[in-house]
């Protein structure tokens, strides 16, 4: 069957054939395309999966294969399909901007000693590999940073303990913690997150050794003890009370300096200030040293301590008070962007109401089974996800699926952990447990998309490693050369050296991207859609075409009866009929009918003699009468007049609608007409997107064209594909993307699957929660609410907005700075408060990304 496609301004777009997937080998697949990385493919139940890439068969069940180079990669865990057998340890790896990367990777460590095998899935961010012995993790760690990516490994076992860490303001305390704890020999493995605030780490020693390690280094750790992992950040009493000491300290001595005072004493009092508030940064920059490190704290407090040396203690004082003010100030604000998904953790009560026998228990969650029936009160959070068996109630989803109105709940209704009982008590037969409800598995993957570096991210991570060894390095020079050279004293050029070492701290730099990433992921969280990270972020920002699959994405996917249409007949009689006719078959339209029949409360009448006509209708006889439900085709056969209303039954069919015709031999009673209904959010989201600069909004059907012409129009898309077999779908896609347009698909997430992968950004409809299209999309809209679908593409662009705001601003900044250095138009001081307040604004602008609404 040929793909046609309609639109207002390209007449049936022809497109290319097929070609198989990469060798002789018979697929029987989905999709066939071109072969050049790993294998990609959905599992499913029963069938043999022949891998695109190799000539390997193994007994796994129907799958359908996925263009070899897309980006949704093996979402269900066949990584080691393809690597051959011995010792398989499984990683996570961060940094990948493109599938190119995961090929990178492979080729480089297939080359190391020992190792068989390696498959990267770039979708999911892991790494399979297979060797002969076992694995040294710090071998496989340090090939990869050469390659410029971080890996961890997926841990198995419990011994992967996890921390909160307080007092991290840029990615280089991140690195600082890292090499600290790297260096003690009972610690094996560790990784901080600045951007989510934790620590991942296993270790031999007692948890209360860690804590005291990390504080060494200058920060606070706390161990993560629960599933939930809530934590409420202690605010530092101590920290603050010295911010405040050492501020009266020094407004105290410069009042002083100005009257009869003693200057040894107003010197004291700025050298206790410097101790006071500078005792943090500087252990820090003690240990960031140690750890081969140079981090802000490194270079403010060669800065204070330089500016001490010189005599100027109140600059000195002065420059110390300003940082550690500044970083209590950004620890606040940042603290905020990565509440931005944790306020999701505190949503599940931790305890339920068990119902056994005729008492209720009350129990921790971890403790309640799969079966086990729980009641919620009215005004409780429901604890875990599970059927209704009785009650009726409104519950509020919003946390969950993004609805902002309340739905009805009864049984047989399936409810969410988290999600609030308004009224009406009810019981719940569980279905998952704690770890596996669905507001869990968001939170996984949003935590797991937070810590996944974005393109912009990662890039400007590796430059601030480059970059501030070579700032330092140049101001070392700045501080020697000149006065070597008789091109003024060394007392100017040391204070200028160190003016530059502090205008060059990247720390408003380094966080201008993470922050921004964290805030937009977890906005979107709250609003029920699920990004699964900073890149499919910023893709979605460059989308300028999105194409929705049409049955149960832009429709409802079920069919409804729209029009009764009486030629020689009551309703009431016609319909009583129909039910009667459509109640022994199995049709999805005839059930469709006996229900609207049944919602009118119209009763069948007796029959007998039922036939099923294949591809034409039923039959029955009723009373002395045969009577017959069916298509145009029928009735035709059997000689009834139906000439007489073919014109407007045609004019009817012409609209998108399926027409089951009643009567007899002799009679045409009048028609049913049944369609899939468009979804009520479908044509303000269209009309949205278009508001946005989305240039096209085009719809793909396998329906004929017709239907697709009718639900198109009602729709509002510029253009439509239609008489697609699913695999048609993925040329649709090519086609767009050959027009030079970046295309976004939007499906149900299963046999949407080729097309998705295929697209630049794939978005699933999610079905809240269904786990299928969470782990095949980037983007997965948790309520099929396609209103979500503009404020996810406005939150992207709006975020890609600020980050660009934020790294000018740093730049410009740093720029205007450094050219007022070497006229003497800068002081110290206010160099500290240039690079502090930077930062500050940098993540003020970040958390506007809170306020956007749809």
């Amino acid at each position: 069957m040929d793909k046609k496609c309609c639109s207002t301004k390209i007449e049936s777009p022809k497109v290319e054939e097929q070609t198989t997937c990469c060798s002789s080998n018979t697929i029987n697949t989905v999709v066939k395309d071109e072969c050049c990385n790993t294998p990609s493919m959905i599992k499913e139940e029963n069938t043999k999966i022949t891998t695109c890439c190799s000539s390997k068969e193994t007994d796994k069940g129907p799958s359908i294969e996925i263009d070899c180079c897309s980006s949704l990669g093996n979402t269900h865990g066949l990584l080691n399909e393809n690597i051959d057998e011995g010792i398989i340890e499984e990683f996570r790896v961060y940094g990948m901007d493109c599938p190119a990367c995961a090929v990178t990777i492979e080729k480089s460590l297939s080359n190391q000693r020992n190792i068989n095998g390696v498959n990267v899935n770039y979708s999911t961010g892991k790494m399979q590999v297979s060797s002969t012995e076992e694995l040294e993790y710090e071998s496989i760690q340090k090939q990869m940073k050469k390659l410029g990516f971080e890996v961890e490994p997926i841990n198995v076992n419990n011994n992967l303990k996890n921390y909160f860490i307080e007092g991290m303001d840029c990615g280089s305390c991140a690195l600082t913690i890292e090499n600290h704890l790297n260096n003690l020999p009972t610690v094996k493995h560790v990784q901080v997150n600045f951007s989510t605030g934790k620590m991942k780490i296993e270790h031999e020693n007692s948890t209360e050794e860690i804590i005291k390690e990390v504080s060494k280094a200058g920060f606070k750790a706390s161990l993560i003890t629960t599933d939930k992992q809530t934590h409420s950040p202690a605010r530092s009493s101590n920290h603050n009370g010295a911010v405040i000491f050492s501020g009266i300290l020094i407004a105290l001595g410069f009042i002083g300096s100005y009257t009869v005072i003693s200057p040894f004493l107003t010197i004291t009092m700025y050298a206790v200030a410097m101790i006071v508030s500078g005792y943090k940064p500087v252990k820090s920059a003690y240990y960031a040293i140690r750890s081969r490190s140079l981090d802000m704290n490194v270079l403010m407090s060669a800065a204070a301590i330089g500016a001490a040396f010189l005599g100027e203690w109140l600059e000195g004082a002065t420059v110390v008070w300003l940082f550690s003010l500044g970083l209590n100030l950004q620890n606040r604000a940042i603290e905020k962007t990565r509440k931005s998904i944790r306020g999701l953790m505190e949503l599940t009560p931790p305890e339920a109401w068990v119902k056994i026998g005729n008492e209720l228990i009350k129990k921790p969650v971890e403790d309640v089974s799969i079966n086990d029936v729980i009641v919620v009160k009215p005004g409780d959070r429901i604890p875990l996800d599970g059927d209704v068996i009785e009650g009726e109630s409104s519950v509020n989803q919003a946390a969950i699926t993004g609805e902002s109105i309340p739905v009805d709940k009864s049984k047989g209704s399936f409810v969410y952990a988290g999600s609030i009982n308004e009224h009406g008590s009810l019981s719940v037969k569980v279905t998952k447990l704690i770890e596996d409800t669905t507001i869990s598995k968001i939170i996984h993957l949003v935590e797991e998309a937070q810590e996944k570096k974005a393109p912009t991210e990662a890039f400007i991570d590796k430059f601030a490693r480059i970059y501030t060894p070579i700032v330092f390095i140049l101001a070392l020079l700045v501080i020697i050369i000149p006065p070597l050279f008789a091109f003024g004293t060394w007392e100017d050029w040391i204070y200028k050296g160190l003016m530059l070492l502090v205008i060059a701290c990247p720390c408003a730099l380094v966080i201008s991207t993470p922050v921004a990433i964290v805030t937009a992921l977890g906005n979107a969280a709250k609003n029920g859609v699920l990004i699964k990270g900073g890149t499919f972020l910023e893709n979605a920002g460059s989308i300028n075409a999105i194409a929705f699959d049409k049955t149960g994405t832009l429709t409802e996917g079920k069919p409804k009866v729209t029009d009764v249409v009486v030629f020689n007949d009551s309703e009431e009689n016609m319909l009583s009929i129909a039910r009667t006719l459509e109640e022994y078959s199995t049709h999805p339209i005839a059930k469709t009918v006996v229900n609207y029949a049944e919602d009118k409360s119209i009763q069948a009448k007796s029959g007998t003699n039922f036939k099923n006509l294949a591809g034409k209708g039923v039959q029955a006889t009723i009373g002395d009468l045969t009577y017959s439900a069916g298509n145009i085709r029928l009735f035709e056969e059997i000689g009834s007049p139906i000439d007489n209303h073919l014109e407007q039954i045609l004019s009817l069919q012409d609209e998108g609608k399926t027409i089951i015709i009643i009567g007899t031999t002799e009679n045409i009673l009048g028609v049913i007409c049944v369609s899939d209904t468009i979804r009520k959010t479908t044509k303000v989201a269209i009309s949205n997107l278009g508001k946005i600069g989305v240039k096209q909004v085009v719809m793909l059907t396998g329906d004929n064209e017709g239907t697709a012409k009718a639900i198109a129009s009602e729709a509002g898309v510029n253009r439509y594909f239609y008489e697609l077999l699913p695999e048609e779908k993925v040329n649709a896609i090519k086609q767009l993307q050959e027009e030079g347009y970046r295309v976004a698909m939007v499906g149900d997430g299963i046999n949407d699957a080729p097309a998705l992968a295929t697209a630049d950004l794939g978005i699933a409809m999610g079905g809240a929660g269904t786990d299928t299209a969470m782990e095949t999309a980037d983007i997965v809209l948790m309520a099929d609410n396609l209103e979500k679908l503009p404020h996810t593409m406005k939150l992207s662009r709006k975020a890609l907005t600020i980050i660009k705001q934020n790294i000018w601003f740093s730049l410009i900044v740093k720029a205007v700075a450094l050219l007022f250095i070497f006229p003497g138009w800068l002081t110290l001081w206010i160099a500290v408060l240039s690079d502090t307040g930077a930062a500050l604004i940098v993540i003020l602008n970040a958390l506007r990304l809170l306020k956007i609404k749809e």
